[in-house]
C-alpha cells in the first residue's frame, strides 16, 4: 500500500493539536475591516477548532501532520 499524499492546501490551513483536535483560523479577516467592530476583529484573530462533522474528512487530507 503506498503512502497517502498530504493535501498541501489543507496543510497550510489546518494543524493538529496535541490531543488530536484540528485547529483552524477564522475567515473574514483580510479586507473590508472598517465595517467590523473592534470586538469582532479581536475575536476573529483567535483560532478555532474544526467541528466534529468535518473532522474525519480533514483528517484524511492531513494524515501525517
Amino acid at each position: 500500500m503506498p503512502k497517502m499524499k498530504t493535501h498541501r492546501g489543507a496543510a497550510k490551513r489546518f494543524s493538529k493539536t496535541g490531543t488530536g483536535k484540528i485547529k483552524r483560523s477564522h475567515a473574514f479577516t483580510s479586507h473590508i475591516l472598517t465595517t467590523k467592530t473592534r470586538k469582532n476583529k479581536r475575536n476573529l484573530r483567535k483560532g478555532a477548532i474544526v467541528c466534529a462533522s468535518d473532522h474525519k474528512n480533514i483528517c484524511c487530507l492531513i494524515p501525517y501532520k
